[in-house]
């Protein structure tokens, strides 16, 4: 738009120069590296990744770096690389109950198989700034234990075998939809549902679970567990006709725990809310859990009051990009728009004026 108007197309050049300049900072003090982004920022590169939808440190801290730290630029950054990439079909679900874990904690239950493991995790700091690490210097080693022996079952599969909790749903093999290729079409599944809300805003989806303990959900939830390590990724190639690993990623899986008090057809037991997401994000794996089980209200029979409950709000309005397209379009030029609203609230003024003058007097007539 900008370029349409005189010398704008010598204006976009020089603020894209200004805005490297500004990327780059004090030119007295180092670059800071993507290695340095990937190393140090794991938790905000982790989050690029979820939003983004594409599992890569280096392409995420790079779009960071690019992005001057804006974290929603960086995800539209991600997101318009993956565009390019080609697609060879879709890997079979990961086994997170083989995960190599690096966390584990659980809520409901002191003491599981395979124990709990605090890992690193800012629940048990005190939140003061700690000015040693503005000096810089060496960090001491963390202590190191042998893992527990045995596995690690999810908290979910106990209950289950109790018959205390819903099972979970059979893979019938039948496709998964895929909202990065094809638009939502309301109601949309539990998949697709799914795959939204991974690539939602977290906060968005952090306000929306919080909504959903305040009473606007009808949930009581538990953390059934929280697991944060990593898992194996296979893939089946068509001319093979078995999976083949292609490696290793890191996820946070969280298993929320929900009373339902039965129905007609199903017991009083515990429902599942479920949420993924890449590296270590907790606190959005925690609340897509939330949102993933107020989403199901109408699945298990209860009345949709809230817009946590409520699918084509909660889908049409959590993806942060299309959120930043349409608010942030307004800082582009509406010259004509505007000009057009000028006009008609100049002429409403004008009827307004005249409405409010009194009517004409009569020869003769005067007024008390």
């Amino acid at each position: 738009m900008y370029v349409a108007v005189k010398g704008g197309e010598a204006a976009i050049a020089n603020a894209h120069r200004l805005l490297a300049e500004a990327r780059r900072g004090d030119p007295g003090v180092p670059d800071l590296a993507v290695e340095q982004i990937a190393g140090q920022m794991s938790l905000l590169v982790d989050r690029v990744m979820t939003e983004g939808s594409l599992y890569d440190p280096g392409l995420a801290a790079l779009a960071l770096k690019q992005a001057r730290g804006d974290l929603i630029e960086a995800v539209f950054l991600v997101r318009a690389y993956r565009t390019t990439l080609p697609r060879f079909g879709a890997g079979e679900p990961v086994e997170t109950g083989a995960m190599r874990l690096a966390r584990r904690v659980s809520a409901t239950f002191k003491d599981l198989p395979g124990g709990q493991v605090l890992g690193p995790t800012f629940d048990y700091t005190h939140r003061l700034l700690d000015f040693a690490l503005a000096a810089g210097g060496e960090v001491p080693a963390a202590a190191e234990a042998e893992p527990e022996p045995g596995p690690a079952p999810r908290v979910t599969d106990l209950l289950a075998g109790d018959g205390l909790i819903e099972p979970s749903p059979p893979d019938e093999g039948a496709p998964v939809g895929d909202l990065t290729r094809e638009p939502v079409d309301y109601p949309a599944d539990r998949a697709v549902r799914l795959q939204a809300l991974a690539r939602g805003d977290e906060g968005f989806v952090l306000a929306l679970g919080y909504a959903t303990q305040r009473g606007y959900g009808r949930t009581h939830p538990f953390v059934g567990e929280v697991r944060v390590g990593e898992v194996e990724v296979e893939f089946t190639p068509e001319e093979l006709g078995f999976p083949v690993p292609l490696g290793r990623v890191a996820l946070t899986e969280c298993q929320m725990v929900n009373q339902f008090k039965g129905n007609a057809t199903a017991p009083p037991q515990f429902t599942r809310g479920y949420g993924l997401a890449f590296g270590q994000c907790e606190r959005k794996a925690m609340a897509m859990a939330l949102v993933d089980r107020a989403l199901r209200a109408e699945e298990l029979g209860e009345p949709v009051a809230s817009p946590a409950q409520d699918q084509e709000f909660v889908l049409a309005h959590c993806d942060a990009l299309q959120a930043t397209g349409f608010v942030e379009h307004l800082k582009l030029p509406h010259y004509v728009d505007f000009q057009a609203e000028l006009e008609l609230v100049r002429r409403m003024r004008a009827e307004h004026g005249r409405q409010g003058q009194p009517e004409p007097q009569q020869a003769g007539e005067t007024v008390e």
